[in-house]
């Protein structure tokens, strides 16, 4: 991919950009801790990574982070893994999130919005109250620091109060959305023992109820730890015998009591995908997600008390995560529990639309399936108040761009962004001081000193590589839960590159010092010695009207061979005819090279996600190179494992 100088899509008037907060923590950081004053983003960027220590001080400074006991130091052991933010500080993220409390009472926390698209307002003082009163209850309940609550939730305030509860207590959230398996729920709560599950009755998704009572059930009988039910009746129903009613445990009046906990202790436990054995259960801490959150929504994406934050989410992705974060910065935050295309495809326009959303976002494949369903964003919906739409989950293709400049407005501040659950943050993404240009993340985020590496280690330019993170941030992993020793997490991270993170992704860092994303390192294709990313096919061949999704695949052979499939599942009414065929063909080699065109393509009825929603690229390759499909995937972790045996008996067949 071509990375010369291009026009940029989008470029910050200098108001937007004196305006924007990084501009002023800037010229603060300047005059309290060194900080270049010129030079804007890039000059800043570079001080972040060379002076660590004192970019994290100034964030800490910026943002009235409330140590109960302070540090001893901003970062002890800085190796990686192990490194020792903030020794000796006490903190509780949970206080933060409910600051704005104090001056802003009667203003919503939170909006909440169903399938009929009309929001409802929690305030400050009443989600405070709610916190409250819920805390006590777990602390009657015997929940103690370092204690497990679990909630098998969908994307509703009840869930946000029982997190900072939970956090409140210092005990360990986590969480699942009720649209996972029972199977899928327990090869991840029965890792991390929780003593309270927190439940709905169902949930409502695409015009339809769907109820979840015969789960809940098994989810108790297997989980032996748990010490409490708490029902939500979302769908009305009673509470089961034994069980607690959310009620009973919120009504009281109760002021919050924050146990302060040191800054490394566990926050909460997310789940990778799984997608070839148990998911890893990564522990992120109070104090490191506290931090890194705290610069990534209220510096990159510019949030504020004001601001009207909605991502589509759900409780089993960490964007959610990420979501509820936004408390932290005197935002509202927007829950929208519900089919991201119901009623219709621009569902998610009229939600930003009436909530007022100030930032929106999204991920490209619902940008990519707006732009296929014919969505005029600003001639249906006002989205005059969307100041940044920004997408992740994966690549937002350059189509995908141009499609917000157009279709949505074109002063649109357009953010892709890219990072990951195993740090619930961004490596790369919205600098709101910087120009958009088309198919790139605007730059690496401050004080993460990402790199693109060749397999020798050395640092490339222009040129694609392994996305390396060479210094540690706030928010990676404390550890795996049980993964004694570390093993595991080393694994992980650190067997490629020791000492330096690698997250298995491909990357372009351009001269301009943006980032370009290819998609997964692991699944990398690799064509007569020339690595290309998935993600660039994707975008090529899903640009053709007639191609609803992709999966391509690089498949080594036992005789030194390579063979490159593209499973290509139609849209209704498409024929895969030779007429389509060599459409494909020929947009693969007119956009990118006569090397990606695939040896064969094959219609298939649909392709394999996580519950997440990622395309598995990785199993896909090792059942095709003849593993069995119950050692190449963790069935519990797909969302139709019916599609997988067509690639099992491909095997057999070229077998």
């Amino acid at each position: 991919m071509s990375t010369a100088n291009p026009q940029p899509l989008w470029q910050p008037d200098p108001e937007r950009i004196a305006q924007a907060r990084i501009t002023r923590f800037q010229a603060w950081a300047a005059e309290h801790h060194g900080a270049p004053a010129a030079g804007g983003y890039p000059a800043l960027h570079r001080w972040s990574v060379d002076q660590l220590d004192t970019f994290w001080e100034a964030v800490t400074q910026w943002f009235d982070v409330r140590f109960s006991t302070p540090c001893a130091r901003v970062l002890g052991d800085r190796s990686m893994p192990g490194a020792q933010w903030f020794p000796g500080a006490t903190l509780n993220y949970a206080e933060h999130a409910l600051r704005a409390a104090d001056g802003r009472a009667d203003e919503p926390a939170l909006l909440y919005v169903d399938e009929t698209h009309e929001p409802r307002p929690v305030t400050w003082s009443e989600l405070r109250r709610q916190v409250g009163s819920l805390a006590a209850g777990l602390r009657a309940l015997g929940v103690r620091p370092g204690d497990r609550v679990s909630g098998y939730l969908p994307n509703i305030p009840e869930a946000v109060t029982a997190l900072l509860a939970t956090a409140a207590v210092g005990a360990v959230w986590t969480s699942c959305a009720p649209d996972f398996g029972a199977r899928s729920v327990l090869d991840r709560f029965q890792q991390v023992e929780p003593v309270v599950l927190f439940t709905v009755d169902g949930y409502r998704y695409g015009g339809k109820e769907h109820d979840r009572r015969a789960v809940v059930a098994e989810l108790r009988r297997e989980l032996p730890t748990l010490r409490a039910v708490v029902h939500i009746p979302l769908l009305g129903t009673e509470a089961p015998d034994g069980a607690l009613s959310w009620p009973e445990l919120t009504s009281a009046g109760t002021e919050p009591t924050f146990e302060q906990v040191p800054f490394d202790h566990p926050l909460w436990v997310l789940y990778s995908s799984g997608t070839t054995g148990l998911p890893k259960a990564i522990v992120q801490s109070q104090g490191g997600i506290l931090v890194e959150h705290l610069k990534q929504l209220g510096l990159h994406c510019d949030l504020g008390p004001g601001d009207r934050f909605f991502w589509y989410t759900s409780t089993g992705w960490m964007m959610w995560n990420f979501l509820v974060s936004g408390l932290l910065t005197g935002t509202t935050v927007i829950l929208y529990d519900g089919s991201p295309g119901h009623p219709d495809t621009g569902a998610q326009w009229r939600i930003a639309e009436r909530t007022g959303a100030t930032f929106y976002g999204t991920s490209a494949a619902y940008v990519m399936a707006c732009r296929k369903a014919g969505v005029h964003p600003s001639r249906d919906f006002d989205l005059a108040r969307v100041r940044c739409v920004a997408t992740t989950g994966s690549p937002l293709p350059p189509d995908g761009f141009r499609w917000l400049h157009d279709e949505v407005r074109g002063d649109l501040w357009i953010a892709s962004v890219s990072g990951g659950t195993d740090v619930c943050s961004c490596f790369a993404g919205a600098v709101p001081t910087l120009p958009v240009h088309t198919g790139e993340l605007q730059a690496a985020c401050l004080g993460t000193d990402l790199q693109s590496w060749d397999p020798a280690g050395r640092p490339l330019v222009d040129e694609v590589g392994e996305l390396v993170v060479t210094n540690p941030m706030p928010s990676m992993p404390i550890r795996f839960w049980n993964d004694p020793g570390g093993s595991r997490y080393r694994d992980s991270y650190f067997d490629t590159y020791p000492g330096a993170w690698r997250h298995g992704d491909w990357i372009t860092v351009t001269s301009r010092g943006s980032v370009i994303i290819h998609g997964r390192s692991d699944s990398t294709l690799n064509r007569q010695g020339v690595r290309m990313g998935s993600a660039d096919i994707y975008e090529a061949v899903e640009r053709l009207p007639e191609i609803k999704e992709s999966l391509v695949i690089g498949v080594e052979q036992p005789d030194g061979g390579y063979w490159m499939p593209l499973f290509v599942h139609l849209a209704p009414g498409a024929v895969l005819d030779e007429a389509l065929l060599t459409r494909i063909k020929q947009a693969v080699r007119e956009q990118l090279s006569p090397r990606h065109v695939p040896d064969e393509v094959i219609e298939v009825p649909g392709i394999p996600h996580t519950l997440t929603g990622k395309r598995i690229e990785v199993p896909v390759k090792r059942i095709l190179q003849g593993t069995p499909l119950e050692k190449a995937v963790n069935p519990g972790s797909i969302d139709d494992l019916a599609l997988l045996a067509l690639y099992e008996r491909m095997a057999r067949e070229r077998a």
